[in-house]
């Protein structure tokens, strides 16, 4: 029966993250012992004070419809946020609050993508870009990025890119999935070439910006040159360990925010009320909140770090962001270890789940096939007996 589907669902590409995920799962299931490498999901509690501002938005009858663009409330601690953390001065009228992140992005992409626009993304980039882009028609355009740039586009690369059918550039700092942080000055080199380019439109998606070991994050949006143009998505998932809650929000052009949440009013209307509540808490809390979670993965990068790189073949940059490394494992390619075949990333992420029972995600869904993803997100036990099992499949 599935001949009945849509061409456009068939040609759809499942997520990678949730497949590993299920598959974890299914061999869970029978019995095995299998970590999850796999998600990006913080493995904290949801801290203490925004669990108390949902039971009282509960206890407070918060039950009915919200506004399709958020609560007014919510909105203007946003507007406080993107003031406080980001330089980035909005009023209400540019805010979306929508159900995640993702749903903000695929709301963007529905706005402002026509059949044919090219959209650049630069490799690697979060496993959902390339397939939201080809849903509404979109071309990607991807730009190859390299370990020894800590997989980072420059602005010569983004030049070479643009062609007349250029109509955004999305990315995300820090990276998902290289943990790769954008400088301020590789960000003026971004958009110097920019502002050459009146039509193009920017995709900063900044949900791991407080996950951020370098001691400071920066919004592209802050540039005279392409703030007009910029649509900075952000969300409460990763910094406060919120992911089941799926709140998500823009800042954007007026134009923009009205048409995403004209698209949203036909899809799901607005986020979940409790949740919105919630979160008014969380944004007007300062970020020094949350430093327990942020010092403690960075221990965790450290440990990692060190771990992998006492296996041969397992070649990382030292991320600045986020909770992943993204080791490029091209040196196993073409050979047969303990008689399965690597030919490709995909090969060892499957061979590390089946071999090792370590959930690993490969680098083809982030459009680079070198190299797989490995989430830290993960306690410090977890991580030294995943990274012993993964150093003994490899070297059997």
């Amino acid at each position: 029966m599935e001949h009945y589907l849509s061409e456009r669902v068939k040609n759809l590409a499942t997520s990678q993250t949730l497949a590993m995920a299920a598959k974890a799962r299914e061999l869970r299931g029978q019995g095995k012992d299998v970590i999850g490498l796999s998600l990006g999901e913080p493995d904290f509690n949801i801290p203490d004070f925004i669990k108390e501002a949902a039971k009282e938005a509960i206890d407070e009858n918060y039950n009915s419809y919200t506004p399709v663009d958020g609560y007014l409330d919510l909105k203007k601690a946003i507007i406080k946020k993107f003031e406080r953390d980001n330089g980035l001065i909005y009023s209400p009228s540019q805010i979306v609050v929508s159900t995640g992140a993702k749903q903000a992005l695929y709301n963007i992409a529905s706005v402002l993508i026509n059949p044919g626009d090219e959209v650049i993304l630069p490799c690697p980039y979060w496993v959902s870009y390339a397939d939201i882009v080809k849903l509404k028609g979109g071309i990607p355009v991807e730009v190859k990025t390299d370990i020894e740039n800590d997989f980072k586009m420059t602005g010569a690369q983004l030049e070479n890119a643009i062609t007349e059918k250029t109509k955004m550039i999305w990315f995300s700092s820090p990276c998902n999935p290289s943990g790769s942080v954008y400088s301020d000055e590789e960000l003026l080199a971004l958009s110097k070439v920019l502002e050459n380019y009146e039509n193009i439109f920017i995709v900063s998606d900044e949900i791991y910006e407080h996950i951020n070991y370098q001691g400071g994050h920066n919004s592209i949006g802050t540039y005279n040159a392409v703030k007009d143009r910029t649509i900075t998505v952000n969300g409460v998932s990763k910094a406060f360990a919120m992911t089941g809650w799926r709140i998500g929000y823009i800042g954007a052009p007026e134009w923009i925010a009205r048409a995403c949440n004209k698209v949203q009013g036909q899809v799901t209307s607005g986020a979940n009320c409790i949740a919105q509540r919630a979160v008014i808490t969380a944004l007007n809390e300062n970020p020094d909140k949350i430093e327990y979670m942020v010092g403690e993965f960075k221990a965790r990068r450290d440990l990692i770090l060190e771990l992998l790189g006492e296996i041969k073949g397992f070649n990382c940059n030292i991320p600045d962001g986020a909770f992943y490394v993204f080791p490029d494992i091209s040196h196993y390619f073409g050979r047969t270890i303990d008689g399965f075949e690597i030919n490709n990333a995909s090969d060892m992420s499957m061979f590390l789940l089946e071999k090792a029972l370590v959930a690993t995600v490969t680098g083809n869904a982030f459009g680079n096939p070198n190299c797989i993803r490995i989430s830290y997100a993960a306690s410090k036990e977890q991580i030294v007996e995943a990274v012993k099992r993964i150093k003994s499949a490899v070297e059997s």
